[in-house]
C-alpha cells in the first residue's frame, strides 16, 4: 500500500475516533435527583421551582440559589454561578446541568422554560363552557320558487 493512502486512512480513522469520543462526552443524561446525588459526573436534572419566594440571587457574586422539585416531590437545592435568567420566577420548568457537590447540585448551565405568550392569549380568549349561542334569530332558509324569465317560452 502506498504511504499516502496509509497516512490518509490513519488520519480519517483518528478523526472519526476523536469525533465519537467528543460526542459521547457531550451527552448529558436526564436522571432523577437520587441518581444525581450518587453520580460524580455531569448530569441533567429537571424540575419546577419548589418555592419561588425563596429564590435568592447575589448580584455581587453572580450566584443564584433555589430549590427544584421533581415529579416525585423530591426537593434538591441548586446553586448556579452566573447571570440570573430573565423571568426565572415564572418558569414552568427548569433543567439544571451540572453535578452534585457538597450537599447541593452545582449547576453549570440552566435551561428555563417559561409559559408561552400564546398559552396566555389562548387562556384570555377562552369562551365560557358550553356551546356558543347567538342572540340573533335563525335565518329563513326555505327555498323560494323561481321567477319566470320574460320572453322565455315554453
Amino acid at each position: 500500500m502506498k504511504p499516502r493512502i496509509l497516512f490518509g486512512s490513519v488520519l480519517v480513522l483518528a478523526s472519526i475516533a476523536f469525533g465519537v469520543t467528543a460526542f459521547k462526552k457531550s451527552l448529558t443524561p436526564y436522571i432523577s435527583f437520587a441518581e444525581a446525588r450518587r453520580s460524580g459526573s455531569s448530569v441533567q436534572v429537571n424540575g419546577v421551582l419548589s418555592d419561588p419566594s425563596k429564590v435568592r440571587y447575589d448580584a455581587a457574586k453572580s450566584e443564584l440559589v433555589f430549590a427544584l422539585k421533581d415529579d416525585k416531590n423530591e426537593v434538591m437545592d441548586v446553586v448556579y454561578k452566573g447571570v440570573k435568567p430573565v423571568n426565572f420566577e415564572q418558569a414552568t420548568s427548569v433543567v439544571a446541568i451540572g453535578s452534585y457537590q457538597d450537599g447541593r447540585f452545582a449547576a453549570d448551565q440552566l435551561l428555563v422554560k417559561c409559559p408561552s405568550k400564546y398559552q396566555a392569549e389562548a387562556a384570555d380568549k377562552a369562551a365560557p363552557s358550553g356551546p356558543a349561542r347567538s342572540a340573533a334569530p335563525a335565518a329563513d332558509v326555505t327555498p323560494k320558487p323561481a321567477k319566470p324569465v320574460p320572453g322565455g317560452g315554453t
